[in-house]
């Protein structure tokens, strides 16, 4: 089993959530369904920005830890940075990969 930390973006709402899992994509499906209620709840939709694997929980929650920091939540905002110039240039970021997976998406003039 592998352990997961990620990052979450809230774009309507300019908001990050750091937090770590064994079942990433059901943990963001999780942030996202309405029946849900906590603090991620008041802040949906939430993208996927980035995750990082682990072999163990530990290390998961260690690194979770690191972004939590001042030093990862700098890290954290260059990856808004970066996702914000990416879409800007007519790139997406696809919901359930991280900021390295992307796909181009052109834009459609009406």
């Amino acid at each position: 089993i592998m352990f997961y930390t990620y990052v979450l973006f809230s774009p309507e709402f300019n908001k990050i959530y750091i937090g770590y899992t064994s079942n990433l994509e059901a943990r963001i499906s999780s942030h996202n369904d309405v029946r849900n209620r906590g603090w991620s709840s008041r802040y949906r939709p939430w993208k996927l920005l980035y995750y990082e694997s682990f072999e163990t929980k530990q290390e998961a929650m260690k690194r979770e830890k690191q972004l939590k920091t001042y030093r990862g939540r700098e890290f954290i905002r260059s990856l808004k940075s970066k996702a914000q110039l990416v879409q800007s240039a007519g790139w997406r970021m696809t919901d359930k990969r991280s900021l390295v997976r992307l796909q181009y998406a052109p834009r459609v003039s009406h």
